[in-house]
């Protein structure tokens, strides 16, 4: 398999500047050998997909899309931490949260825009164990958030 960068470059995607905290924490913390993010949504303007609630104003399609998007801010918090996502060993486990109606039960196939992006540029290190569950609300009405464990090479 080609490094996760090339993979990024294939895709066409560009990593942005990894976001700040809007509170009193950091982004990311490394213990040994596993990395913890912080909750990422959007890096940078959100698009018409970043910002809503899922059953109401956005599809389980533009879901996916602010799911990936979120992802693609992982990346750049993943890279600014450890300086080469080629010392990424796993992507462990991913907490996805979903904005949505109390009626909407299609979280899975939104976080699937997150985990997709991760098996693209990973391969099998970017599968992982995950839970996609709904939310009444999210900070700033954000539509997905996404916290991550990964393990990492020494």
């Amino acid at each position: 398999m080609t490094s996760p960068e090339e993979q990024l470059k294939a895709l066409g995607i560009e990593l942005p500047v990894p976001v700040q905290p809007v509170a009193n924490y950091i982004t990311n913390l490394q213990v040994n050998n596993l990395l913890y993010l912080s909750g990422h949504a959007f890096s940078g303007e959100p698009t018409p997909v970043d910002i809503g609630k899922l059953g109401r104003e956005l599809t389980v399609e533009q879901g996916y899309q602010a799911a990936r998007n979120a992802g693609v801010c992982v990346l750049a918090t993943i890279k600014e931490a450890l300086g080469d996502l080629n010392r990424v060993k796993r992507i462990v486990r991913v907490l996805g949260m979903v904005n949505s109606t109390e009626d909407f039960a299609d979280h899975p196939k939104v976080i699937n825009g997150f985990s997709d992006l991760m098996v693209e540029v990973f391969g099998e290190k970017g599968k992982h164990v995950r839970s996609a569950v709904g939310m009444g609300s999210l900070p700033g009405g954000i539509a997905v958030e996404i916290e991550v464990t990964l393990e990492v090479e020494a």
